[in-house]
């Protein structure tokens, strides 16, 4: 997780160790997905399907 978090750092990865946590979502709708989040998690899926 840590190789993940160096290369997308505004994510947060490193500290919610991949869950949805409020900060990691403001940081998906401000910044958008990549290609490391899971496209089966529900506010993933949403985003895609928009």
């Amino acid at each position: 997780m840590e190789e993940v978090d160096r290369q997308f750092p505004h994510y947060g990865f490193k500290s919610h160790v991949g869950y949805g946590t409020r900060e990691h979502l403001g940081a998906i709708s401000k910044l958008g997905i990549t290609k490391e989040h899971r496209k089966s998690f529900k506010p993933i899926g949403e985003l895609i399907s928009s």
